[in-house]
């Protein structure tokens, strides 16, 4: 019987990082694209003490931000931390589906609108959007006619 450990796996060396990446990434769209947008969902019911187009603005400007950041790190990748779909994927299609509703994607950033594309082309998700069309008068800044 070997007590040792067995020899490391080469090709398992950066899932540590791997994985870190993927948490950061879920973090990222929780805190900087649902968030954003929920400041314009909860000025527009009168949760928070702001008037409905400061609110707005406000979900704007941190979107922009978001999307910016998103652009840049999403060039050449199929999905938000690779090749891969993951849990970083998972969070970030409900915060983009609605985030573009609020705050559209602008033209002037190809990856994002297509990494969003993907994420809406997926049959889970595709399915949850479609389950849903039904509710979509309930959303307090109007829902836009698409997806």
């Amino acid at each position: 019987m070997n007590l040792q450990d067995p020899a490391p796996d080469p090709e398992a060396a950066g899932a540590p990082l791997d994985a870190l990446n993927v948490r950061f990434l879920d973090r990222f769209f929780d805190l900087h694209v649902m968030d954003a947008m929920q400041v314009a969902v909860s000025s527009k019911l009168g949760r928070i003490p702001m008037k409905s187009e400061d609110g707005l603005a406000l979900a704007g400007e941190r979107l922009d931000r978001a999307y910016s950041w998103l652009e840049g790190h999403l060039a050449g990748k199929t999905w938000a931390a690779g090749e891969t779909y993951s849990l970083a994927d998972a969070a970030a299609s409900p915060s983009l589906f609605y985030a573009d509703w609020v705050h559209p994607i602008p033209q002037a950033y190809p990856n994002l609108r297509a990494y969003r594309a993907r994420l809406l082309a997926r049959p889970s998700f595709a399915r949850a959007v479609d389950e849903a069309r039904y509710f979509r008068p309930h959303f307090p800044l109007g829902a836009p006619d698409r997806d």
